[in-house]
């Protein structure tokens, strides 16, 4: 076991840190001791420094699962910036030629991004397979319970993949997990004894509120309100692409701000770019759905506002949590108009097959199988080729149905409830919280709560305060004149 100053050691003369933010030095800790381990650490942590640090410690390859392709790109755009040459993503954007040719020559990579879906390739797997992994990464670790069962199977293929690969070291990162979703990810993963690290999600930097409305023409006047008010940059999220582009256009139309919208349909050049714009601080706002966010390393975004309710309260954490890395005020808004939550149960509906679609699968699977199946044929499919029967399937997406109604009736319980919305979210995440006063959430509205506190006035710098201030005076830092 190396001692704390060796490790601060390698990590002033390799990253040029003085000391190891929370959770970093004890999973980098647990990982040289050969424990497979999973670090829940709040957003803005670090964790790609994490198995960076580690690959610099061990012979032999680190293969990092990560969920999206834009994602993997930032990644290793920023790994061989900090000097991490043999550095390199395969997915499904490179060509034939050049894919089979890095495929070829894995031996001349230490860092290799890969998501589920391409590691679930046999050939793929069969070439990792003729090296020695050190460490096997699962980036976004809460992936495998939200999106495993419904929506990318090849999550659940982690499992195999790890005996395949003669159980390399395992590190799993995420930055919310309740200790039921930590129990569902190890039975997944199938490493029940995995040592756990878990640090608290609270990030009191971050106020949080949630206005309700009546109408769309009430809560648009309140996010033009806000977005004029609150200090810039900052990040809309949306539950639908459509509103996403409507808005966008709208606040363009309204405001003199820098705006742009980012969801799934965007080519992968304009995602590409406007990504990077808002990075270096060319946009004011983005106007974004749940594919905005993972891995963004920008630490001054001053607000998220969600216009439409998240689905359950580790996405809203996830999403909310980009805001104020830098240590400073933040804030936190959601927009919700009574009966918004019919849209999510909507999305349930959509997502998950019904048992009348399983019926109709198992039945005529014969028919069916030459043709192109839509995505709910497909994720019926995954399980019908693993030999599930019609009966456990139609179990297992009740179950699933089951498990995402109860997730969004509790993201609804923390929009309406009275109380303190930080104990309400923290005692989700099984954590205490008694620090609440009056100045903690909100609990009449946002526009109420601003002009009640003074919040439109500039204030000192956050730096020189001390650290008993009451948040009217903190606060304020949120607004520009």
């Amino acid at each position: 076991m190396l001692s704390d100053e060796e490790l601060k050691k390698h990590l002033k003369k390799w990253f040029g840190f003085d000391d190891f933010r929370s959770g970093q030095k004890e999973v980098i800790q647990s990982i040289l001791d050969g424990k497979d381990t999973l670090g829940v650490l709040p957003t803005g942590t670090g964790k790609t420094l994490i198995y960076q640090y580690v690959g610099k410690m061990v012979d032999g390859m680190v293969i990092v699962v990560s969920p999206l392709i834009s994602l993997m790109q930032d990644q290793v755009d920023r790994m061989r910036y900090l000097g991490e040459k043999q550095t390199v993503a395969i997915t499904s954007n490179l060509s034939w030629v050049d894919r089979k040719r890095i495929i070829k020559n894995l031996n001349n990579y230490k860092y290799v991004y890969v998501s589920p879906e391409m590691l679930s390739n046999s050939d793929v797997l069969d070439a990792f397979k003729q090296h020695k992994i050190s460490l096997f990464v699962v980036d976004e670790a809460h992936c495998i319970n939200q999106w495993g069962p419904d929506f990318r199977p090849e999550y659940l293929n982690l499992k195999d993949i790890i005996i395949n690969l003669n159980h390399p070291t395992t590190l799993m990162l995420t930055a919310t997990a309740s200790n039921d979703v930590v129990s569902d990810i190890k039975e997944k993963i199938g490493l029940p004894n995995i040592e756990t690290i878990k640090y608290s999600t609270n990030r009191p930097n971050i106020a949080l509120a949630v206005d309700t409305f009546t109408s769309n023409e009430d809560k648009n006047d309140q996010l033009l309100y806000l977005v004029n008010k609150l200090m810039k940059p900052g990040i809309i999220y949306f539950s639908s692409k459509k509103v996403a582009n409507a808005v966008c256009e709208w606040l363009k139309e309204k405001t003199k701000l820098n705006v742009e919208v980012y969801h799934a349909d965007l080519d992968a050049d304009s995602r590409y770019r406007i990504q990077h714009q808002f990075i270096s601080d060319q946009i004011d706002i983005i106007c974004a759905t749940s594919a905005f966010g993972m891995g963004i390393d920008k630490d001054n975004i001053r607000f998220v506002i969600h216009y439409h309710m998240p689905a359950n309260l580790e996405s809203y954490v996830q999403e909310m949590g980009r805001a104020g890395r830098d240590g400073k005020q933040s804030i936190s808004v959601i927009l919700y108009k009574e009966k918004d939550e019919i849209l999510q149960y909507r999305f349930i509906d959509d997502t998950i097959p019904s048992e009348d679609m399983i019926n109709f699968f198992y039945d005529h699977y014969q028919q069916l199988k030459n043709n192109e199946l839509d995505e709910k044929a497909d994720l019926i499919n995954y399980y019908f080729q693993r030999g599930f029967t019609k009966n456990e399937v139609i179990n297992i997406f009740e179950g699933r149905r089951n498990e995402l109604v109860t997730s969004l009736n509790q993201m609804l319980g923390y929009v309406k409830t009275k109380g303190c919305k930080r104990a309400f979210l923290l005692r989700y995440f099984n954590e205490i919280f008694s620090e609440h006063d009056e100045n903690c959430c909100n609990g009449e509205g946002t526009q109420l709560q601003l002009e009640q506190m003074d919040l439109v006035q500039e204030s000192k710098s956050l730096n020189s305060r001390p650290q008993n201030v009451k948040w009217q005076s903190i606060i304020q830092t949120l607004f520009s004149k």
